[in-house]
């Protein structure tokens, strides 16, 4: 496997042919924190994997998951038993989507969220390089859960540290803890994800420690897509059955001294703009 400097990281192959020289035909890569992000935040790139035969779609999930809510069947479980069960779910996920591979960093969350993470940065760089993608989905910059937020700002990080080598990269900052209808229209990146209801479904069903564990994010997340398709436009017809919504992270890497607070305190600014000027015209 590629050197990674977390001694606990994986790299698995659903096709079975444990080649890195593989992860060279990475069109889209997904990074996200937790076992199941991929599924929700990466949809899109999971369905061009499996639609198109000349992109691929390769999975990176941050964290060891051991501190995962556990109820019912789960709810003497260890944080080790946890790990376990949610890498093996995390794999089975892998086998379903027909992923070209998947990533476990498994890295303990306080690791992540902490300002000494630059093992994390140096692996997410290594893998970036490897797989040279063409797309990047992670967490948005919005988003309400910590360990996301950290994961964000740890992609944005390898990527301006690799300079002109991720260039060209379009970054993809997508919801999960925050729903992103509120984002204007115009910033608003909507990604048709209508292809294979039921595969994303079965995606999502995947992981039955957390369904079990007493959160439906089979409907949670299948609800927020249909809902975003119906409510995206009020006066057009809708386009699409499920939208994912995003939003652009690609000019927070083509300008490195760009501030992250800034562009989203600009994003933000521009919501309070558009209602405050709605309701002064009316």
């Amino acid at each position: 496997m590629i050197q990674l400097q977390n001694s606990l990281a994986e790299c698995y192959f659903p096709s079975g042919n444990e080649d890195d020289a593989l992860l060279g035909k990475t069109t889209h890569l997904g990074i996200g924190a937790h076992q199941d992000d991929l599924e929700m935040l990466a949809i899109h790139g999971i369905l061009a994997g499996l639609e198109h035969e000349d992109q691929s779609f390769t999975g990176v999930t941050v964290t060891d998951g051991r501190g995962a809510p556990r109820t019912g069947e789960f709810a003497d479980y260890s944080d080790d038993d946890m790990w376990q069960v949610r890498c093996k779910e995390q794999r089975q996920a892998a086998d379903i989507g027909r992923y070209n591979a998947q990533f476990q960093l498994n890295y303990a969350s306080a690791q992540v969220k902490s300002s000494k993470r630059n093992n994390v940065i140096s692996d997410l760089m290594t893998i970036i390089q490897t797989c040279q993608p063409r797309i990047i989905y992670t967490h948005n910059l919005a988003d309400k859960h910590d360990t996301h937020v950290a994961v964000a700002l740890s992609v944005i990080e390898a990527l301006r540290r690799l300079g002109q080598e991720a260039q060209g990269i379009t970054v993809y900052g997508s919801e999960i803890w925050r729903g992103l209808d509120w984002l204007a229209d115009e910033l608003k990146v909507a990604l048709d994800v209508s292809g294979h209801p039921e595969l994303q479904v079965e995606l999502l069903l995947a992981f039955h420690s957390q369904i079990e564990g007493g959160k439906r994010y089979d409907l949670a997340t299948m609800g927020r897509r249909r809902a975003n398709a119906t409510y995206y436009q009020s006066h057009h017809t809708d386009h699409a059955e499920l939208l994912t919504y995003a939003m652009d992270l690609t000019p927070l890497i083509k300008n490195p001294q760009l501030s992250v607070g800034e562009y989203v305190d600009d994003i933000i600014q521009n919501l309070a703009k558009d209602v405050q000027e709605r309701l002064g015209r009316l």
